[in-house]
């Protein structure tokens, strides 16, 4: 049974949140097998809750039957009391139907992408997110980045009029901005952390309300990302500090490399930590070979909780 708005917002701030990747075969179709696993061995960890088929689960390639599809697998594979969040997204109708499908599907919330190409004001991105609240019982994360950035006023009076609106995640790194959201609205929302490699923002972030973020790097090395997660909230700026220098900043570089690696080089990091999970769909390219060898090597000497007590 989906977890209710309220409770859904108690546990994705109380925990590390993932996205999970999304296994392609050979030929680029759906590998559900080998994604089950994925969900399956990623559910042995204590997590605030899974977003399947999100940004790392390359949710932009995905065609709207697959994206159902993943997200039953999600469901279906993890156990109970693991919450799995499902996108929506694109045009405002096409966002509601995606919602619509996940609550069948049987997830326990919606995280809301930025609408599709093109720009709008705050009234036409109100109005987007409360058809989507409107149209679930789920409750909605509304995703705040590119063209879809959100005043503390809007996320406010969308706040009022949908009580499912249950978190907001930062996708754009403004500190006035988010300063202002959570000056605005406190505890009403859960606050997430969303920048590409969160980990390097988590610190910082902690001070302004944001309890958790979505980290990629769980996909691979799952201590890791626990132990730097557990690091930041009781607020151990030596171990985050390691962490940032030893891997976070140089795993960064390696990322920045080419537009679409954020996607690209967790996959690459899957293979090298043994659990392959197929290449990328374009317009996404992976690594190259010399990339790949670079990243298994850094990833090779990763700090582990047993190594930086």
């Amino acid at each position: 049974m989906s977890s209710t708005p309220a409770e859904l917002a108690r546990r994705i701030g109380s925990g590390l949140l993932s996205f999970p990747v999304t296994h392609f075969d050979a030929d680029l179709e759906f590998d559900e097998g080998g994604y089950r696993e994925h969900i399956e061995r990623l559910s042995q960890y204590e997590v605030g809750g899974l977003f399947a088929a999100g940004g790392t689960g390359e949710f932009f390639s995905l065609t709207a039957a697959e994206t159902e599809r993943v997200v039953a697998a999600a469901v279906d594979a993890a156990p109970a009391g693991t919450p799995i969040l499902a996108p929506a997204g694109y045009g405002t109708r096409t966002a509601v139907a995606y919602a619509q499908a996940a609550e069948r599907a049987g997830a326990d919330g919606i995280l809301l992408f930025p609408p599709y190409l093109t720009e709008a004001g705050q009234e036409g991105l109100a109005a987007h997110v409360e058809a989507v609240c409107r149209a679930t019982s789920l409750g909605v994360i509304v995703y705040g980045r590119a063209n879809a950035v959100y005043r503390a006023d809007t996320l406010a009076r969308i706040a009022d009029n949908c009580p499912n609106l249950v978190g907001y995640k930062d996708g754009v790194g403004d500190i006035d901005a988010m300063t202002r959201i959570y000056a605005r609205l406190g505890d009403r929302l859960t606050y997430v952390g969303g920048l590409p490699t969160a980990e390097t923002y988590a610190l910082p972030y902690l001070e302004l309300g944001v309890t958790t973020y979505s980290s990629a790097i769980f996909n691979f090395l799952p201590e890791f990302a626990l132990d730097f997660y557990a690091a930041v909230r009781r607020r151990d700026h030596g171990t985050v500090l390691k962490h940032l220098s030893e891997f976070v900043l140089p795993y960064t570089d390696l990322r920045n490399r080419q537009s679409g690696y954020a996607v690209s080089i967790v996959k690459a990091g899957m293979s090298a930590a043994g659990h392959p999970a197929g290449p990328v769909r374009p317009p996404l390219t992976d690594l190259t070979a010399r990339e790949r060898a670079e990243l298994a090597a850094l990833i090779a000497t990763a700090p582990t909780p047993a190594t930086t007590a």
